[in-house]
């Protein structure tokens, strides 16, 4: 890939050119010293990858990330010395569009130091990103003959009657925080969230998510089951999955995904292991990630939905979805937590009227 760095410090730009050394099937496409500058070298010569800095003079790393992302979209990392010190900017970039963020690396003796690893396997995960990540459904799956909307007989042995699978990459944050925002606290359903997101980060944006909506939210843990009015997120390195326990559960595998979480693992066994209701969502984000996994959705008989290309950051995932015939409604992104409502809770049939 052909890589930009945008950072107004020297030593930074020197540790991220000898990291981009050391992986010979990249390149240094140019530097930038601000968010200003960056967005008029991205519209003279769009690199495969901009590695952003947050904090910096003229234009910050935050509004540097909305005017490419509206003007000559192409993929941000977010590469700070403060990351921790800055999550709130952090998750305004991510949900700006950026794809995700790392600290950055500094310069040891003689060459990289401390971060350089950590910049580099992110490096290769974006570079991986607009692969396939799920093979298609086999043809020797059965789907579920259910009607929408309505759990099949038999099969109410579920924790909740209710699933929303939520699936979001660049953009996300933001575009989260808008369909949560809508769901009242008592809402029926259980959520979980797959956002692509570092490990390190996953615990704040949960917390993030919660302090600006009704319903609680926080990390999966290990074995439990989801729960109606409450938001669950996947938050380790690893893909979150459903079991025919109904309980979540976090595995390796498959290991040749580019992202960990993946929305293709974990939409994949919604539908083939909820046993009630399921609504699949694909939200803004790059790449293709969660098309297939919502194709199985729908295929079992669920309904699925997929956030339209006016109101995303990034039209990846769901114009992915769109195409695999996978999205049974496309709407803006402030109709899909009314719509949630409305299906998770239909309104109740009128009265008989008293003759």
């Amino acid at each position: 890939m052909r890589i930009a760095i945008v950072n107004d410090l020297g030593l930074a730009v020197e540790a991220m050119r000898r990291v981009l050394a050391r992986a010979p099937q990249h390149s240094l496409a140019w530097t930038a010293r601000d968010g200003k500058e960056a967005v008029q070298r991205c519209a003279d010569d769009r690199p495969d990858l901009v590695l952003m800095d947050l904090i910096m003079p003229v234009l910050d790393g935050v509004e540097a990330t909305r005017r490419i992302m509206a003007t000559t979209p192409c993929p941000i990392l977010i590469v700070t010395a403060t990351v921790d010190g800055n999550s709130g900017r952090v998750f305004e970039a991510l949900g700006a569009g950026a794809l995700d963020a790392v600290n950055t690396p500094v310069l040891g003796p003689g060459g990289t130091g401390d971060g350089a690893n950590a910049l580099l396997a992110k490096i290769e995960m974006l570079a991986g990103l607009t692969a396939p990540t799920v093979p298609a459904p086999s043809a020797g799956t059965a789907a579920r003959t259910s009607q929408p909307f309505a759990a099949p007989a038999g099969t109410l042995s579920a924790p909740c009657r209710f699933l929303v699978a939520i699936g979001s990459s660049a953009g996300g944050p933001a575009a989260l925080a808008e369909v949560l925002r809508t769901l009242p606290r008592d809402f029926p359903g259980a959520i979980v969230i797959v956002q692509h997101l570092d490990e390190q980060f996953a615990a704040g944006l949960a917390d993030w998510l919660g302090r600006q909506v009704a319903l609680p939210v926080r990390i999966a843990r290990e074995g439990e089951p989801p729960a109606p009015g409450e938001v669950l997120m996947a938050g380790r390195g690893e893909h979150l999955a459903l079991t025919a326990e109904q309980t979540l559960t976090y595995t390796t595998l498959p290991r040749e995904t580019p992202y960990r979480p993946s929305v293709d693992v974990f939409f994949s066994s919604v539908a083939a292991h909820w046993r009630a209701t399921a609504l699949g969502v694909i939200l803004t984000g790059m790449g293709r990630d969660g098309a297939a996994g919502l194709k199985k959705i729908r295929d079992a008989g669920f309904h699925t939905l997929a956030q339209d290309q006016a109101s995303c950051a990034v039209y990846g995932m769901p114009k992915a979805a769109a195409a695999l015939g996978a999205a049974a409604q496309v709407l803006p992104l402030t109709q899909i937590g009314p719509a949630l409502q409305r299906l998770v809770r239909p309104a109740a049939p009128a009265p008989l009227a008293v003759l």
